[in-house]
């Protein structure tokens, strides 16, 4: 529980309140590997539900394909298992603020397991989908077939990045998440410390992902991260 109480207690880096009440869920997503795009506000407007308003950054929406693996996740008070918990994960995101609460809009969500999405589907909601994939310290893979949908992005780890930029932030350091499910509206509130980042060469990046008219693959990549990961509480969904 001191861990857990670490976190609690480091909010300075968070744009809003911490939630009130007991947190339900722990979850690591470590070996985080962000892709960012700038995509078109008209064709990404399509994409999300209307009563969600869009994030914009001086201007511009962005699209961000995360690569990580989910480890340890389980429920307050009980252990995590691993055959279920631990799984690479691949989420295509937007960024909505809705009252005054900066989230993200999963577009897309996969796991490399048939079980772990099953399980994940089932209590969260979120609208997870098998894909096979691998991974190693320098590659990311994958291969959704149900969709179509694959990446094979080969990379360098740099290093850390002391100064982040004001997009790095915007980007990353985002406490909540949004779901539609059965024409209602949720929230999901999270926390975790400030993601440190490290710079990232991509070496080879091919991926098929279109999501309504935008073609991720068509377009210009225009900024990766790497992270270590980050330790994650979650708290009960709520209907918004």
């Amino acid at each position: 529980m001191r861990e857990i109480d670490e976190i609690l207690n480091s909010t300075s880096h968070r744009p809003f309140e911490i939630p009130h009440g007991n947190w339900i869920y722990y979850q690591e997503w470590n070996r985080a590997l962000f892709l960012h795009w700038i995509v078109p506000f008209e064709l990404l407007r399509e994409c999300v539900p209307p009563n969600l308003n869009i994030d914009t950054f001086e201007g511009n929406c962005y699209i961000s394909l995360v690569a990580f693996t989910m480890e340890k996740i389980r429920r307050r008070l009980l252990p995590s298992i691993e055959y279920v918990s631990d799984f690479d994960e691949i989420n295509v995101r937007t960024y909505i603020e809705n009252d005054d609460k900066k989230g993200v809009y999963f577009l897309n969500i996969e796991a490399g397991k048939s079980i772990s999405a099953f399980v994940a589907k089932t209590i969260s909601g979120l609208p997870y989908e098998k894909a096979k994939t691998h991974r190693t310290d320098k590659l990311y893979s994958s291969e959704n077939p149900h969709k179509g949908f694959s990446l094979n992005a080969e990379f360098e780890i740099g290093q850390e990045i002391d100064n982040k930029t004001e997009l790095d932030k915007w980007l990353t350091e985002r406490y909540c998440l949004y779901l539609d499910k059965d024409n209602r509206l949720y929230r999901y509130d999270i926390h975790h410390k400030e993601w440190e980042l490290k710079n990232v060469n991509i070496k080879n990046l091919k991926l098929n992902y279109k999501i309504g008219e935008i073609d991720l693959n068509e377009r210009q990549l225009n900024l990766a991260h790497y992270s270590d990961g980050v330790k994650v509480i979650a708290w009960k969904r709520q209907k918004i």
